[in-house]
């Protein structure tokens, strides 16, 4: 399943042709026919290709497949992700992140807030390992989702965590002091905002930490990335 999804991401298999036969794909992996429908059949669940009778199995136009889709995520960035790839990427967490901030400052509870804090404190810490500092970013994000308290917003981490590991991947703020300082102090001010339920400032220093790593991985396309436009109820 893996070893075909990654040759439809790249391109290998191209949008609207037909993949090889099952003989072909049986004689390719060396696996039972059995296994071969079920890696097609997931496939298929994914968005990725549509089996039709006396035709063969045809390879989707890229709008059917589900991006969210944790597997197609890191397809993308296994075969290289194009920067309007991730272009898009950091648009849905513009789009969403700082709304579960927002409705965390809302919501939160003192444990939910402690949790963040205590996020915040290893994020600190993690000054010579950038996978620590990742993970507890990525557990950061993930307590923001859950105090927001809208089940929706906690779906949304595996696309969170690729974003995340990408950025780290490109550009991490580990070892770089200077660099590291502002990153933890950009996630505590969101911290801070939730803390004293200031919806408005917990939106807008979520948008500074995900624009933060926007201009880290994106420098030369940063200008395709929207800039905020309030919505009726900020202004």
């Amino acid at each position: 399943m893996r070893d075909v999804g990654l040759k439809i991401v790249s391109g290998f298999y191209a949008e609207d042709n037909i993949l090889p036969g099952d003989t072909e794909l049986l004689q390719q992996f060396r696996v039972s026919r059995t296994v071969l429908r079920e890696a097609l059949k997931s496939l298929a669940a994914k968005g990725l290709i549509q089996p039709k009778a006396k035709i063969g199995t045809r390879v989707l136009k890229r709008a059917h497949w589900n991006l969210f889709d944790p597997d197609i995520l890191v397809w993308h960035f296994e075969t290289g992700a194009s920067p309007e790839f991730l272009s898009s990427l950091l648009e849905m967490r513009l789009a969403l992140e700082p709304e579960a901030a927002g409705l965390a400052a809302f919501r939160r509870s003192e444990q939910q807030l402690e949790r963040l804090y205590d996020c915040v404190g290893k994020m600190d810490g993690a000054e010579q390992s950038a996978a620590d500092f990742v993970n507890s970013d990525l557990q950061f994000h993930i307590a923001i989702a859950d105090a927001s308290g809208n089940p929706f917003m906690r779906s949304i981490s595996t696309l969170i965590e690729v974003a995340l590991v990408t950025t780290f991947t490109i550009s991490s703020p580990i070892p770089n002091p200077e660099r590291h300082g502002q990153s933890v102090a950009r996630h505590k001010a969101i911290v801070d905002a939730i803390n004293v339920r200031d919806v408005q400032s917990a939106k807008a220093a979520m948008r500074a930490v995900i624009s933060d790593g926007a201009e880290r991985v994106l420098a030369p396309t940063s200008s395709t990335l929207p800039t905020h436009t309030p919505s009726t109820h900020e202004k």
